[in-house]
């Protein structure tokens, strides 16, 4: 949307909102709290105005001289004007949108997107094939990113909604003033909600965190999406053809909330059949609270509708079965066959639902059966009530809630998202190497790669697995082990489909797949029984380094050329999964590095899949901001290489990413529409032929790569005292106390070196000291080298900017990124190293590839300012920066103030507390974190 900055109406709300803040700040503190707020912005901006060195002394004494309580109280302020800002700026936007839905012509809407396939010679069978392999699902993530509580998002949602009815032009006189009244107070009540946790997230935490998502949103956004579908099919193709295209239920989620165990020891088998039993409880809860709606509304008296005989042998097969157990139940509704069939229906699904709690009570109990044994046969029931519907004329009651319910059921299952499990390569070869030390007495270690595969390959065909005693395992090893038998018992409990796929982190060679392959054979998940192979677990190989990615033809190529594995792919639909690492690959070798690498590979591996007759949906590990593959998802699909997406796509969401995107129901029909229609847009190469990139353009980006993560390494891994730079000018210490999530932010306590930093501590710690360069760093040297004393070149970087969507969507994010980044800010922060040389060093090759960057950039776009093709979100940026400024100046003095004190424990320091809301309050201001 190309918006004005100077939007009227937009700044009507901030003012109304900042208003009524005011409001409450002057009744519910101390007036030097407001004193120092405006003192603090003022002299902030004065110090922009002309940069002197008086003037940004003058700003120093103002933050020095205050006390604690005073800064924590002066950060809640900033924080909360974030918190409206971004409420105001939201709904303004979906307002926006709402207007441009009236005509379904908005960018990226469904009627946009099916009307270009249209005019592109999609014709109606052309689309069905289109739609057949359809499958957009985003996985949420429990990583730490996401640093508001709960309560703070219940606040924030609250005063969302006030301030939407607000909007509303009827709303006139005292009922007007009572809504204000009412938005004041919720303000009042969201300023008296702390926004730093006091305690530690655990997993369960983040479970319900996820969950918290669907019944706020999403339930009610993912029926919406399939309707506003079909709805446009209809208008675009006409409702003739319409008729005769079969719409699949195209959305599905996932999770990795309770099945992540990479580094975080807190992920256990527990978690895991907690996090299964808790989705399990939340979708059958809603089916129950739909069924409801379905029988208040199915009101067909008997002998006014001609019911079919399918679904009257529905309910005379219900009642033999459920027996005396449904008297009372369908006494009511024996004239009312509809509502007599969804009484029985609820009761089967209450059934199940108490199943599912006896389980969470640890009280469980023989199976229920009268409770629906899953999704095939609730669907069934349903199926049933829409054909007899559509058989007496009531096609369009069939087409309401009914419609949205199957489309629910299809989409959830009863397992609601599919979960995921990861673990890191080396615990499945330690483990497999203990097991075949105690089964074979053989040194799996000593083998080489090609020994390894031939021995495993071997193995996991051996029927009932391998014989060994569990109790001269290491215990590393039996929890290994307990993780298959876990999803061995949860498929059979929850549903077969309950979980996704198993993620191999840091896979290096073949052989870290196939040994998987092996432990989930000691459960009895994979082998070979009377000459007849079993399979049920998928594995998902995640390739996450520089130096993975320039080997992945090598891996996959002995991998899909083993002989057992192939029998394995077979019984599985020759499909296979394949995960892309955003995050490690960019903080290993660049944001240049990263981009091209996973571009590239994703060629390699669709060209070896396509070759081998496999089918391959291409997982994207991708974070909230750019430095970790983030960025608006509908063109980030777009950007990805011609012919590789192929009707699937799956990727992370996490964090503040969830919030922003599904915390109101408007918010995620339009996110989930993007996404689907870029995936639409994408995957055209199904059925009618694309342009190709052009070869010379591979091979700029190629150079441009090797260039840009030269340069990158020469800063991270060859400057003396990069590292003591990271630890001493960011904040990446402190951000643990937190508490924002389960997950330790280094994969080894300790270890201070860049392998062992999370690539989300790593993102939101440069973040917060303004410092973004992993989204940026390198490519200002790769332009300007590549460019040195050749304008013609120039020339073709102009014309790929323009024509090439990964290279315009590479720009395009960095310049996002450089405009977060302050350096003079920064150099702030590099004053706080130990060593003052190392700040300056480091500082100054940061601050010039910034500028470099900026410079060839706007070179490139042909523009004279960052963001000039997105004037709302470089709007949205400016509006922040009044406030963001102060923020990081207080953050530096209190990083000073804690080390100065006590660096062995700073966490009893009275320092930490005004500092982590700093943390909290930038992380707003900037709308990410990690």
């Amino acid at each position: 949307m190309n918006i004005a900055s100077d939007d009227k109406e937009l700044r009507h709300s901030i003012r109304l909102l900042g208003s009524l803040l005011t409001r409450v700040l002057n009744t519910q503190v101390r007036p030097e709290i407001a004193v120092a707020v405006e003192q603090l912005q003022r002299r902030f901006t004065g110090m922009l105005r002309d940069g002197s060195l008086p003037k940004r002394r003058h700003l120093l004494e103002a933050v020095e001289g205050l006390d604690t309580d005073v800064i924590s109280e002066v950060t809640r302020v900033f924080n909360r004007y974030f918190s409206l800002l971004n409420i105001a700026e939201e709904s303004y936007y979906l307002k926006l949108r709402r207007q441009q839905q009236s005509g379904h012509y908005w960018k990226g809407s469904f009627h946009d997107t099916l009307l270009a396939l249209k005019e592109s010679g999609v014709t109606a069978d052309k689309l069905q094939v289109l739609l057949d392999e359809l499958l957009y699902l985003p996985v949420m993530t429990a990583h730490p990113t996401e640093a508001k509580r709960r309560t703070v998002k219940s606040a924030l949602r609250n005063v969302f909604l006030t301030q939407e009815a607000l909007g509303d032009n009827r709303l006139k006189g005292y009922l007007r003033r009572e809504v204000l009244d009412r938005l004041q107070c919720q303000i009042q009540l969201l300023w008296k909600t702390d926004e730093v946790r006091t305690r530690k997230l655990g997993v369960a935490d983040e479970i319900d965190a996820g969950l918290f998502y669907f019944s706020l949103s999403l339930f009610q956004a993912t029926a919406r999406v399939y309707r506003n579908f079909e709805r446009s099919l209809s208008d675009v193709y006409g409702e003739e053809v319409a008729g005769q295209i079969r719409v699949p239920s195209f959305l599905r989620f996932g999770s990795w909330i309770g099945g992540d165990r990479d580094g975080n020891p807190n992920v256990t088998s527990e978690t895991t059949i907690l996090a299964l039993r808790l989705q399990a409880q939340v979708i059958l809860q809603e089916y129950i609270r739909r069924l409801d709606e379905l029988r208040n509304q199915l009101s067909h008296s008997e002998g006014l509708c001609e019911l079919s005989s399918g679904f009257i042998d529905s309910i005379e097969a219900d009642r033999a079965m459920l027996g005396e157990s449904v008297i009372k139940l369908e006494k009511a509704y024996l004239q009312e066959p509809y509502r007599h069939k969804l009484v029985l229906m609820k009761y089967r699904m209450e059934c199940a639902l108490m199943q599912v709690q006896l389980n969470l009570r640890g009280k469980p109990e023989s199976a229920n059966r009268h409770a629906y044994s899953g999704m095939t046969e609730f669907v069934s029931d349903l199926r049933l009530i829409d054909a007899s519907l559509r058989g007496h004329g009531d096609a369009n009651v069939a087409d309401l809630e009914l419609h949205d319910l199957i489309r629910l059921a299809e989409t959830f299952d009863f397992h609601l998202m599919q979960l995921d499990v990861r673990q890191e390569s080396t615990r499945h070869t330690d483990a497999v190497a203990d097991i075949l030390a105690a089964a074979l007495g053989l040194d799996y270690h000593a083998l080489s790669e090609n020994q390894r595969l031939e021995l495993l390959s071997e193995t996991i065909a051996a029927p009932g697995g391998l014989m060994f005693d569990d109790a001269v395992l290491s215990a590393a090893t039996r929890e290994t082990l307990e993780a298959f038998e876990v999803m061995a018992r949860m498929r059979r409990e929850i549903g077969p489909d309950c979980f996704g796929k198993y993620v191999i982190s840091m896979t290096h060679n073949a052989s870290h797949i196939m040994e998987v392959m092996l432990l989930a054979a000691q459960s009895g998940l994979v082998g070979r029984l009377g000459g007849h192979w079993h399979c049920h677990i998928g594995v998902s190989p995640l390739f996450e380094t520089i130096d993975d990615l320039d080997r992945i033809e090598e891996v996959l190529t002995q991998l899909f050329d083993n002989t057992t594995y192939r029998e394995l792919l077979r019984i599985s639909g020759d499909s296979q999964e394949i995960m892309l690492g955003y995050s490690d690959s960019c903080k290993d070798g660049g944001i240049l590095a990263s981009a091209w690498g996973l571009s590239r590979a994703q060629r390699q591996i669709i060209a070896i899949t396509e070759q081998r007759g496999l089918k391959c949906r291409l997982f994207h590990g991708r974070g909230g901001t750019v430095g970790r593959g983030g960025g608006p998802t509908h063109e980030a699909i777009l950007a990805q290489p011609p012919d590789t997406v192929r009707g699937q796509i799956k990727f992370t969401e996490q964090g503040e990413v969830l919030f922003y995107r599904y915390n109101n129901m408007e918010t995620a029909i339009y996110e989930l529409t993007m996404g689907v229609t870029g995936l639409l847009k994408a995957s055209v190469s199904l059925v009618q032929p694309v342009r190709h990139d052009r070869p010379e353009d591979l091979a700029v980006m190629d150079e441009l790569a090797r260039i840009g993560e030269h340069s990158y390494r020469e800063l991270t891994e060859r400057t003396p005292g990069f590292l003591d730079y990271f630890y001493e000018a960011t904040p990446v210490s402190e951000i643990g106390g937190l508490n924002i999530g389960s997950r330790p932010s280094h994969r080894k306590k300790g270890d201070r070196s860049k392998n062992s930093v999370r690539a989300i501590g790593w993102v939101f710690s440069w973040a917060q000291s303004r410092q973004t360069f992993p989204a940026w760093y390198g490519i200002g040297i790769s332009l300007s080298t590549w460019c040195a004393g050749k304008p013609e070149r120039l020339e073709m970087l102009r014309s790929m900017y323009r024509d090439w969507p990964f290279f315009r969507n590479l720009l395009s994010n960095a310049q996002m990124a450089l405009s977060k980044s302050d350096m003079s800010i920064a150099k702030e922060y590099a004053g706080l190293c130990v060593d003052p040389e190392t700040g300056k060093r480091v500082y100054g090759l940061i601050a010039s590839e910034h500028q470099r960057c900026v410079e060839w950039i706007l070179e490139i776009a042909e523009t004279d300012r960052l963001l000039a093709d997105n004037p709302a979100l470089a709007a949205s940026l400016n509006r922040r920066n009044a406030y963001l400024g102060p923020l990081n100046y207080l953050q530096v003095f209190l990083l000073r103030k804690l080390r100065e004190i006590d660096p062995e424990h700073p966490h009893d320091s009275p320092w930490m507390k005004p500092l982590l809301r700093t943390i909290n309050a930038i992380a707003a201001g900037m709308r990410n974190t990690g």
